[in-house]
């Protein structure tokens, strides 16, 4: 069943077409790689899909509704959650309190009870914080839940990220260059920790990658854009020898 749906996407800036009439779809399940170079419209699309930006024509539709325009906190109560390029957390607040911020999302006490800190509020945000302890675990952060984020390393920051973007529950997750500062191991970590997201948890995944032995060891499907224009589409096979992708962006078969 389609989940995400891009139909013939394009926004302009001025005389810019940052994104080009792209077309794609995601199913439910799918772990959906898009790549290409610096410049490409990658983040761009993130950014439309999260309503950062409208477009200027085609249709965006997610779950069955059309999302295109939809301003960013209603695309999060959707259920799309997003990681960024360069990393935006809380950083004076310990690693559990920043996933419990994700998970205010989905809060439901009114605002004068949690001005007054009704019985109900301590109980919704004992439920948070245990919640935000599960997802720690996933990202084996668990450990280090009481430290203050900033004093993480920084592929630790990068998976702190992902936790509190599935604290808000999402259906899609997006990721920006999960992989952008880590080294090889923490890579390896990384791959598997994203299948379990997508196997365990149930989780679709939509992730931006440069890393391209990462993208092709995880992606089963692979979008490669260039100049703001699809310019191949497959699973991994398919990409690593397409000459319109060796020529714009990966030099070589990898």
């Amino acid at each position: 069943m389609s989940l995400l749906q891009l139909d013939q996407a394009t926004i302009k800036f001025g005389g810019l077409i940052a994104v080009n009439s792209v077309s794609f779809e995601l199913k439910k399940g799918d772990l959906f790689g898009l790549i290409g170079p610096n410049g490409a419209g990658k983040t761009t699309c993130f950014n439309l899909i999260t309503g950062v930006y409208k477009p200027t024509s085609g249709k965006i539709t997610f779950d069955g509704k059309e999302i295109g325009g939809t301003p960013a906190n209603k695309i999060a109560n959707l259920g799309i959650a997003r990681t960024f390029q360069n990393i935006r957390l809380f950083k004076s607040l310990s690693v559990l309190e920043n996933v419990v911020v994700g998970g205010f999302l989905r809060h439901k006490t009114p605002l004068i009870s949690a001005l007054a800190y009704m019985p109900n509020v301590i109980k919704e945000t004992e439920s948070l914080k245990a919640e935000a302890m599960e997802l720690l675990k996933i990202v084996n952060l668990d450990k280090v839940a009481d430290v203050r984020s900033a004093d993480l390393s920084y592929g630790m920051q990068r998976r702190l990220e992902i936790a509190r973007a599935m604290a808000t529950q999402p259906k899609l997750l997006l990721l920006d260059e999960p992989a952008a500062g880590m080294n090889p191991q923490e890579k390896e970590e990384l791959n598997a920790m994203v299948k379990h997201i997508r196997d365990e948890v149930g989780l679709t995944v939509l992730l931006i990658e440069h890393d391209m032995r990462f993208v092709m060891s995880l992606c089963e499907r692979i979008v490669v854009l260039d100049a703001g224009k699809e310019i191949a589409a497959g699973p991994p096979d398919a990409i690593r020898s397409d000459p319109k992708v060796i020529a714009a962006y990966l030099g070589e078969a990898v």
